[in-house]
């Protein structure tokens, strides 16, 4: 059985309101109509906002653009960032998709920004378990991962057995606010990072076994051989395995100035000023048991430079399960 495991940031997949709406008769000026929108209950409405600022839905063309990459991946099994609920994933899938997944996961995650990890499966998706109040012993009364790590049991077509489970997350940002100490800010963020890892390995030794099959992958927001990352890919207790390691793009990159050193890479940044940083932060860990069973990985190549949709690009995996 070939299935295939892939990972994509969607950048922002938010599907507020925005209270705009096209009303012909005043379009035509009939200057005789008015309308008036009310907010009676709040129990009936939310208006989300961050950083003061409503909280608006993902534009159109950028949302088509992220779901055409998608359905071109086809991919059977999909871990998603960045989305701001179950609703809007399901609306996704059903309106931009095609319905092309009829199983989907997201737990609401802690982010103030309303960004949360889900899962879209063909396959049948068995139990579900949020690890979004998971602690680090050093903050043992804060929950460490801002977004969530997500675990997804995957099970075959007729439901009798478990083919593999899924873990998706999302790292600590290296975004650093215009406020922020650049020095102070990062030292900040690489801790936060490296904390979650040591979480993350934590939790996989806890719900894993040594010969188990299962796959870690999401945003890790650093690249494979940061010190940040290092409590899980150089866990001797897990032996994970890169399944980008050899990973092939499937069309060839956009001309820059410097071009990327290598062809593994899912995100790009350019600072102004400055050359373009090209680097794997979409990342696919496979168990040993689930590496032996790998024969292809691919980075779903962009574009556009500044990206189709996204900032990221998808990646994944195949395997003979």
């Amino acid at each position: 059985m070939i299935v295939k495991i892939g990972t994509f940031n969607l950048n922002n997949l938010f599907s507020r309101f925005n209270f705009k709406g096209r009303i012909e008769a005043i379009l035509a000026g009939d200057t005789g109509l008015s309308v008036t929108y009310t907010f009676d209950d709040p129990q009936d409405y939310a208006i989300r906002s961050f950083m003061g600022r409503l909280v608006k839905g993902k534009d159109e063309a950028a949302t088509t653009l992220i779901a055409r990459r998608i359905l071109e991946m086809d991919a059977d099994v999909l871990a998603v960032q960045e989305v701001e609920d179950l609703p809007a994933l399901q609306h996704f899938n059903r309106d931009y998709l095609r319905s092309l997944y009829p199983y989907q996961a997201l737990v609401e995650g802690n982010d103030p920004r309303l960004i949360d990890v889900g899962v879209l499966s063909k396959l049948p998706i068995g139990a579900l378990t949020s690890w979004r109040f998971a602690s680090h012993p050093d903050e043992p009364d804060s929950p460490i991962f801002s977004r969530d790590l997500l675990e997804v049991e995957i099970l075959d077509p007729k439901r009798r057995r478990r083919l593999f489970t899924l873990f998706n997350t999302h790292l600590k940002s290296q975004y650093l606010a215009p406020n922020e100490n650049p020095i102070t800010g990062k030292q900040r963020a690489d801790l936060t990072r490296r904390r979650q890892a040591e979480v993350t390995e934590r939790i996989l030794i806890e719900r894993t076994r040594p010969n188990g099959a299962f796959a870690l992958v999401g945003d890790m927001n650093d690249s494979p051989e940061s010190e940040c990352l290092a409590p899980f890919v150089q866990s001797r207790a897990l032996e994970l395995v890169n399944g980008l390691s050899n990973a092939q793009e499937t069309r060839p990159p956009r001309r820059d100035n410097p071009s990327p050193a290598s062809p593994l890479w899912t995100h790009r940044y350019k600072a102004s000023g400055q050359p373009a940083r090209y680097e794997l932060f979409d990342q696919i860990w496979l168990s040993q048991k689930l590496a032996l069973r790998q024969t292809a990985a691919w980075i779903g190549r962009r574009e556009k430079l500044g990206g189709d949709g996204s900032d990221h690009d998808p990646a994944w995996v195949v395997l003979d399960i």
